[in-house]
């Protein structure tokens, strides 16, 4: 594979450090060749690592391009990768000629770039977006930045990210510390505490803020000072503010230092005061010289600070929480070293320069084989899913999330687009494009282009909520397959259906319009064969959401204690909904509740699956509890709630994911039916009692709590249970694969 780097070669900083090792590292493993448009130290010390590199000096992007193309003559390039605004520019004009795909990485928010600077920004801003639009492929150098490319409206499919890695194998040789500290100025006495800071003087760097907060810090921590590490537009500024605020002998403006690991040896608490950051490489510099790190939260930077456990965290502009988290580390040396411990384990995990290279190589991997893949493809392509999606539902990013995973273990690189009300939300978690519901001309617009349609998982054929969601779904169905589509309805229940006219156009679509149905219980098998008709194929499954694997049991001991809880509590945990009658149930629901914590010693925690609906419903039983229940706000992922779940030893539900979740660990079980979907998939599981809400007496659901917990010693066995159900739902998978291959 031969790929070709095109940069500006004025680079600074992380974009220079990730472009020079990841260049120098990539060459052990294929041809990849830098150019840059510039000499100067970023060629010169590229030369000196050994890169491949070739300068074309010239400040005219026509004549640059000229010998660019006399460079390349001849040569069979894969991926043309571009860096930066020049690059960017230059690639473009480039994939032309030599019939490769561009990929940009992005390593900043590129309308933060020139800060500051307005001509540059109406100059090389404007040109850069230009380019920015024409790429085949972009990286972004943290989750943030793949979010902040896909909020602008960049194809989320073609948006894919990684981590700047850095070298934790090779011995670090640093000057000692007094000595390091003499070199830049600062003069240090015995107790000294030294924060330090390595970043670029600029105004999206915030240097003033930090400046503000030493002021006060210092007034409570006398032996605090502080190294700044970089140059830029802003130094005389910074140096004239620091004068200002009376910190003249305690500030050392040091320049840009090349030895980093020696500063970094020599300061004991490492800052940065950023508005905005790609992931800066600072934070793993001091990583590495396990160093306690104070950081604005912006950017991919909480992906590695970890608040209060591998660092610490603070809002940008607010000097005044920076300086008490100063004078706190300034007190706490063992806290310093703990955290610096932390961060370094975390970062030698996760931020290698080694894993770095290997995400590269995977990325570029990906493009030819997307590249081959539409070669081959000349006719129609992409699969198109529908189904409930972006409502802030648990269960059904359960369900999306499984079907996805179904349709790339048949086909990786196969276009996906998803129907959904949110479609930023859906396009960011899930890195497909989505179009919104009712935007019908899109919608129609890629069912044309697509080869096979998913109405996906959930209750969608029911008129039980609303006529209209129903008549909605019919139509899709109809339309994909008038369009060409091959239809399948994955992992589905099925009805109620009320009304002979709506039955009868129930059947009409079914019978003619889809081709394999999977049902994700008996009694949605038995429902839809109550229709009539012979069409379309069906097969008996069980829901998507029960191939999920839970959360890590770090993230979720994590949870646990952000929420002030013990991960090995006894709780009792209720998943409820607003509903019809619900409000005249809540009363016993609260009693419950409180017997649960005095006979059975059960906390009462409240867990949500949507949070619009679950929070006010928790709401209104806790308000009849005389003792407080825990509510847990927000909606945690469908894995952590899995891990989460796995924790209770009685699980209470309104809602059927999270009888889902909870029995993927066995946990004890107690429906509380408001639609027919809770009873049948509980008849289907074989374990736990279930009562429809508005025949529901306290005495059941007393009775059925204390025999649930009771089942508790038995876990493995009910878990079990799940895993028979686990087992066929790949019939599920299994009708994708089929009609993709048809």
């Amino acid at each position: 594979m031969r790929v070709i780097h095109l940069i500006g070669g004025g680079d600074t900083g992380g974009a220079k450090t990730h472009v020079l090792h990841l260049l120098r590292e990539l060459n052990n493993f294929i041809d990849a060749q830098l150019v840059c448009f510039r000499k100067g130290e970023f060629s010169d010390d590229a030369a000196k690592m050994g890169v491949p590199i070739h300068v074309i000096e010239t400040g005219d992007p026509i004549r640059g391009l000229r010998e660019l193309k006399k460079l390349v003559a001849g040569q069979k390039i894969d991926i043309i990768h571009c860096h930066g605004a020049r690059g960017n520019l230059m690639g473009n004009l480039l994939k032309g000629t030599v019939n490769a795909p561009v990929v940009t990485t992005v390593h900043s928010d590129y309308r933060l770039d020139y800060l500051g600077r307005p001509v540059a920004r109406l100059s090389y801003g404007t040109t850069n977006l230009w380019a920015l639009r024409r790429m085949n492929y972009y990286i972004g150098v943290s989750d943030n930045i793949t979010d902040l490319l896909i909020q602008r409206n960049f194809p989320a499919d073609r948006i894919e990210n990684i981590r700047n890695g850095i070298d934790f194998s090779t011995p670090i040789q640093c000057i000692p510390r007094e000595e390091f500290l003499r070199s830049i100025g600062l003069a240090v006495e015995p107790g000294d505490v030294v924060a330090g800071i390595v970043a670029r003087l600029s105004p999206v760097k915030d240097i003033p803020t930090l400046l503000r907060a030493m002021r006060l810090a210092c007034d409570q921590q006398p032996n605090l000072k502080l190294a700044i590490a970089g140059d830029g537009e802003e130094k005389e500024n910074l140096v004239q503010l620091a004068g200002q605020l009376g910190l003249t002998d305690r500030v050392c403006f040091a320049g840009w230092v090349k030895d980093v690991n020696s500063f970094f040896n020599a300061i004991d608490i490492a800052l940065l005061t950023s508005l905005s950051e790609g992931f800066p490489y600072s934070l793993t510099e001091g990583a590495r010289m396990h160093k306690a790190t104070v950081s604005t939260a912006v950017g991919g930077i909480p992906a590695l600070i970890q608040d209060g456990e591998t660092g610490i965290l603070f809002q940008p502009r607010d000097h005044e929480a920076l300086a008490h988290r100063l004078v706190e580390l300034a007190r706490d040396e063992p806290r310093r070293r703990l955290l610096g411990d932390k961060l370094y384990e975390k970062a030698q995990a996760e931020y290698s320069i080694e894993s770095m290279v290997r995400r590269q190589l995977e990325i570029y991997q990906r493009i030819l084989a997307e590249e081959a893949r539409k070669a081959a493809h000349t006719g129609r392509d992409g699969v198109v899913i529908c189904g409930a999606y972006g409502h802030g539902n648990a269960g059904d990013d359960a369900i999306l999330k499984s079907i996805i995973r179904s349709v790339r273990e048949t086909d990786r690189y196969v276009p996906l687009t998803v129907l959904a009300k949110n479609t930023q939300s859906i396009k960011q978690r899930y890195r497909v494009n989505s179009i919104y519901t009712f935007n019908l001309p899109k919608i129609l617009g890629a069912m044309g282009k697509s080869r096979l349609y998913i109405n996906g998982g959930g209750t969608l054929i029911q008129n039980a909520t609303s006529h209209r969601s129903l008549w909605y779904y019919l139509l899709t169905l109809w339309a994909a397959k008038r369009l060409g589509n091959k239809v399948d309805m994955y992992g589905c229940g099925i009805g109620p259906v009320h009304g002979k006219r709506n039955l009868r156009l129930v059947r009409r679509v079914l019978n003619s319009s889809v081709d394999v149905i999977t049902l994700r219980e008996p009694d949605s098998l038995r429902e839809l064969d109550s229709y009539g008709g012979t069409r379309p194929h069906r097969v008996l499954s069980s829901d998507p959401a029960l191939i999920l694997s839970p959360a890590s049991e770090e993230e979720c001991q994590r949870f646990f204690r952000s929420q002030n809880l013990d991960p090995d509590g006894k709780y009792i945990c209720f998943l409820l909904r607003t509903w019809r009658g619900f409000s005249e149930k809540a009363p016993i629901l609260a009693k419950c509740a409180q017997r649960a914590r005095m006979e059975l010693g059960l906390e009462p925690v409240f867990l949500s699956i949507n949070a619009f609906q679950d929070e006010a419903a928790a709401q209104t039983v806790l308000e009849y509890m005389q003792t407080p229940g825990i509510l847990l706000s927000g909606t945690p992922s469908p894995e952590l709630l899995i891990s989460i779940l796995g924790h209770m030893s009685v699980v209470v539900s309104m809602r059927l994911h999270g009888l889902i979740f909870s029995s993927l660990s066995g946990a004890p079980l107690v429906g509380v039916s408001y639609d027919p979907k809770i009873g049948s998939y509980l008849r289907y599981l074989g374990y736990g009692k279930y009562q429809d809400l508005e025949n529901m007496k306290e005495d059941w659901l007393w009775n059925a709590i204390v025999e649930a917990y009771a089942q508790l010693p038995r876990r493995a066995e009910l878990k079990a249970k799940t895993q028979r159900l686990i087992a066929v739902e790949r019939e599920n998978i299994a009708a994708v694969k089929e009609l993709l291959k048809q």
